[in-house]
């Protein structure tokens, strides 16, 4: 089996407000868009977020673990400067970001903020300076 990951699939409680978010706010283009059902966006080569209604996820995959706290996972994007990750996290707070943690230099040497989309998803938004870095910034 390839070392590759294909889809990043998320359940969501609200896929309007999803939908406003990520459309509307942050200016994305689906890939495929069936309303009440799911919303799927290409965010790499071959990669795609796909944001599912959570009745549906859970027909399919089974129960959602409910709960306070925040959900266990954060999707990175990573950009080339600062300055990039001020205006990204800026784009966010207008799209109706909430919360959104402000940019700040990081122990390991890069650069990053935070948001959270409208079912509470962390979004890093960074910029890592070196190897790494290099790989996932186009």
């Amino acid at each position: 089996m390839d070392a590759r990951v294909s889809f990043i699939t998320l359940a969501v409680a609200d896929l309007d407000a999803t939908r406003r978010f990520y459309v509307d706010g942050l200016g994305w283009t689906p890939e495929l868009d069936v309303p009440g059902e799911v919303l799927m966006f290409r965010v790499g080569p071959q990669l795609i977020l796909s944001l599912w209604h959570d009745a549906e996820f859970e027909a399919e995959v089974g129960p959602i673990r409910r709960g306070p706290g925040l959900a266990p996972i954060t999707l990175a994007h990573n950009l080339g400067s600062r300055a990039e990750v001020d205006q990204v996290l800026e784009t966010a707070k207008a799209a109706g970001a909430d919360p959104v943690h402000p940019g700040q230099d990081r122990d390991w040497g890069g650069y990053t903020g935070y948001f959270g989309d409208p079912d509470g998803y962390r979004w890093e938004i960074a910029w890592n300076p070196g190897p790494l870095g290099d790989i996932v910034v186009p």
